[in-house]
């Protein structure tokens, strides 16, 4: 699916205000057989985090405090911020039995299970032990996450894409468009037709007019 679809699909949807967020997005069918329209289900109370005080992002690594894996590292794959939610790649997982039908007798996959963001907490690489942050700036006006236990920076985490591709790493080929190629401006808005424009770029000369009209 295409990225522009994607954006478009997300602009468009509009929950109700009693919906009940989960791991699937809202336009996707998983999400609309969990909240089918008229069904009222339970309240769920997340407690409010403001956005600046979000301090676990995609790629992090983390330590669970809380649960069965408790004291287990892993890397922050998912990240839910309506619910307080953080997925970590392989850990907390349980396992669903699915696709049964009379011709198949189904099977079992693994599923990994959210965790609250207050259940884990932000792996210091100094000393690859757990700690609290808060955010700081930097000289240069650059907004860091500072560990309280050691005063280091916690860098960002470098997130590929699908394609492999790491945004603040590339490098231009080639074949790239160059940013200053971007920013030209070749198009210069006229109150011409096109039917105007072609004549003017050929040299064709056209005295006649259309002949005005009226709606009335």
């Amino acid at each position: 699916m295409r990225l522009t679809a994607l954006l478009s699909m997300a602009a468009r949807v509009v929950v109700p205000k009693e919906y009940r967020y989960g791991t699937n997005r809202p336009w996707t069918e998983a999400a609309k057989r969990r909240n089918p329209p008229g069904k009222r289900r339970r309240k769920v109370f997340v407690e409010p985090l403001e956005p600046e005080d979000w301090t676990v992002l995609k790629g992090d690594m983390v330590e669970i405090l809380a649960g069965k894996e408790k004291g287990k590292h892993g890397k922050v794959t998912q990240v839910f911020r309506r619910r307080n939610w953080v997925i970590l790649e392989g850990l907390n997982t349980h396992f669903r039995f699915i696709g049964k039908t009379r011709d198949y007798r189904g099977t079992y996959i693994a599923s990994e299970a959210p965790l609250l963001v207050r259940d884990v907490a932000l792996i210091d690489p100094s000393d690859r032990k757990p700690t609290l942050v808060e955010w700081k700036y930097t000289e240069e006006g650059e907004r860091v996450r500072v560990s309280t236990r050691t005063g280091r920076i916690i860098p960002k985490p470098v997130v590929e894409r699908r394609d492999g591709i790491v945004p603040l790493q590339w490098k231009d080929g080639p074949k790239d468009t160059s940013p200053e190629d971007t920013l030209e401006k070749t198009y210069v808005p006229s109150l011409k037709t096109l039917e105007e424009e072609v004549m003017e770029k050929l040299g064709i000369q056209e005295d006649r007019r259309h002949r005005k009209s009226y709606w009335y």
